[in-house]
C-alpha cells in the first residue's frame, strides 16, 4: 500500500482568505510515497535573472473520481496550464508528446517516461465529487530528474469553487518551483468602458487575474476613476464623478456598502489606501495647484503633508509605511519624487527623458514603477527607490496606470492605440508581455492582494 504526502485544507467561498480556510480545515499531515526519497531536490527556476528559460512542465489532465466529473477536472488542468505558461517562466509539454498515461495519481510515476520528452516537473492530480457534495481537489508535484515528490495538497471546496482550487494549486506549484510567492489566487478591479469614444459608459468591474470571472461593481450611471485594492483587505478606494465634484469612495467588493471617504473642497484625484488599510492618501486641487493630503479612516482626520504652489498627485506608499512616492511638477516637469510618510523634504528620483507619472512602489519594496512620456512614446518602466536601476519594460502608443501584482513581478497596465484601451501584464525582465482578455474596452487595472 502507497501513502501520499497531502495536506488537508478545504475551500469554502471565494471571499475566504486561505488563512481562514487553513482554520477551517482538518489539519495538516505529511506522510513519504513508498519507494520515493524525501523531498531535497533542487529543482528551481531562478527568476531573479534577467533572462530565464522557461521550464519545461508536464501537466496531465486530472483524473476524475467518476465520469460526471470529467469536465470539471480537465478545466481546473487547463487553468494551472494556463497560468503557469502567462508567467513566462513555465513551457508546458504538448501532451501529444506524452509517453505514460496517467492512471493512479497515488502511484509513483514512470520518471524515465517523463525524462525522454525533457520534462523537468510533472504535475499529477484528480478531482472527486464526495458523498456530501463536495468536491475533493488532489495534486501531487514531482521533480522528474531526481525522482522526488516535491508537493502533494488536496483541498475540499464546492463544485461552483473549483476555478478558485486551480488558482491555489498554480501557486503553489509556482512557489514550490521559483521558490517566490504566487498571485494567481488574486483579482484585478478595473475601469470597463463601453459606447462610442465621446459617450463612454465607465463602470467599475472585477475579474481573476486571467481576464474570468468578470462582475460589475457599479452601474455606469456616474463616471468613475482609479480604482485602488486596499492591500491587506478586498475593498477598494475610487473616485466617482457624480453631480458635482468628484468624490471618494470605498467599496467593500463582496457586500457592496460604499461610503464617502470625505467631501472635500474643489477637485480629489489618485486616492490610495495606506500599507495597513487604515489611511486613504490623495490629491486636493486648490487655487490651481494640488497637494497631498492623507485622512484617517477611524478618525475622520485629514492631514495635509505638501504645501506647495506646484501639482503633486499620485501618491503611493511604500509597503512598509514609511515613505511615500509621488509625481509632481515642482521641478519646471513631472517628475518622481519621494519623500517620508509623514511629509517634510521631497527627494527627486527621475532623471531620464520625459515627464515621468503614475509611481507605484511595489509590494517587495524594491521597486517603484512608472510611466514615462518622451518623444510620442508612452513607457511603462522600473527603478529602484533612490532612482538608480531604471528600465523600461514596455513602450509605445499610449501606455499607462501601471499597478503590481501581490508577489511584486508582475505589472498590469492600460494601452489605448487610439480605439479604445486594453490591458496587459508584463514580468519586471520585460520579457513576458502578455494581453488580458476582458468583454470590451478596460483601463486602470488595480491588482488585488492574494485572496489566500
Amino acid at each position: 500500500m502507497t501513502h501520499c504526502m497531502f495536506d488537508s485544507v478545504p475551500v469554502n467561498r471565494p471571499r475566504l482568505s486561505r488563512r481562514r480556510l487553513l482554520r477551517l480545515g482538518a489539519g495538516a499531515g505529511a506522510l513519504g510515497l513508498v519507494g520515493v526519497r524525501p523531498a531535497a531536490a533542487v529543482l528551481r527556476v531562478d527568476i531573479t535573472q534577467g533572462n530565464v528559460q522557461p521550464m519545461p512542465i508536464a501537466l496531465p489532465d486530472f483524473l476524475a473520481g467518476a465520469p460526471g466529473e470529467t469536465e470539471i477536472a480537465r478545466t481546473v488542468t487547463g487553468i494551472i496550464t494556463g497560468n503557469l505558461k502567462r508567467s513566462g517562466l513555465f513551457a508546458p509539454i504538448d501532451p501529444a508528446a506524452y509517453l505514460e498515461k496517467i492512471a493512479n495519481t497515488d502511484a509513483v510515476p514512470r520518471f524515465q517516461d517523463w525524462r525522454t520528452i525533457n520534462a523537468q516537473a510533472l504535475v499529477t492530480g484528480r478531482m472527486t465529487r464526495q458523498s456530501d457534495g463536495r468536491l475533493k481537489a488532489e495534486f501531487r508535484l514531482w521533480d522528474v530528474f531526481a525522482g522526488q515528490q516535491l508537493a502533494g495538497q488536496q483541498y475540499f471546496t464546492t463544485p461552483d469553487n473549483a476555478r478558485r482550487i486551480a488558482h491555489i494549486i498554480s501557486d503553489a506549484i509556482y512557489e514550490r518551483l521559483t521558490g517566490e510567492k504566487g498571485y494567481f489566487d488574486s483579482r484585478v478591479v478595473f475601469v470597463d468602458e463601453t459606447g462610442p469614444k465621446e459617450r463612454r459608459i465607465k463602470r467599475l468591474a472585477l475579474m481573476d487575474q486571467d481576464g474570468a470571472g468578470v462582475r460589475y461593481l457599479t452601474r455606469g450611471d456616474d463616471l468613475v476613476l482609479t480604482p485602488r485594492f486596499n492591500p491587506s483587505t478586498q475593498e477598494i478606494t475610487y473616485m466617482s464623478y457624480g453631480q458635482g465634484d468628484p468624490r471618494v469612495f470605498l467599496l467593500n467588493i463582496e457586500t457592496g456598502q460604499r461610503e464617502i471617504v470625505g467631501n472635500f473642497p474643489g477637485m480629489s484625484f489618485a486616492p490610495r489606501f495606506s500599507a495597513d488599510g487604515q489611511r486613504v492618501i490623495m490629491s486636493l486641487q486648490q487655487s490651481g495647484n494640488s497637494n497631498l493630503f492623507v485622512m484617517d479612516l477611524r478618525s475622520k482626520t485629514t492631514t495635509r503633508l505638501t504645501d506647495t504652489t506646484a501639482i503633486d498627485t499620485s501618491p503611493s506608499y511604500s509597503p512598509d509605511g514609511a515613505r511615500i512616492c509621488f509625481e509632481s511638477d515642482r521641478g519646471g516637469s513631472q517628475q518622481i519624487y519621494v519623500m517620508n510618510a509623514g511629509g517634510g523634504a521631497a527627494q527627486r528620483i527621475s532623471f531620464g527623458d520625459g515627464r515621468y507619472s503614475t509611481p507605484v512602489w511595489s509590494p517587495r519594496g524594491d521597486y517603484i514603477a512608472f510611466t514615462r512620456q518622451a518623444g510620442g512614446q508612452f513607457a511603462i518602466g522600473i527603478m529602484k527607490p533612490d532612482g538608480s536601476g531604471e528600465r523600461v519594460l514596455t513602450e509605445g502608443y499610449h501606455n499607462e496606470g501601471p499597478s503590481f501584482a501581490p508577489n511584486g513581478r508582475v505589472l498590469m497596465f492600460f494601452r489605448d492605440p487610439g480605439g479604445g484601451p486594453s490591458l496587459f501584464t508584463v514580468d519586471i525582465t520585460g520579457r513576458n508581455e502578455q494581453k488580458v482578455p476582458t468583454p470590451s474596452f478596460a483601463s486602470d487595472p488595480a491588482w488585488s492582494p492574494l485572496l489566500s
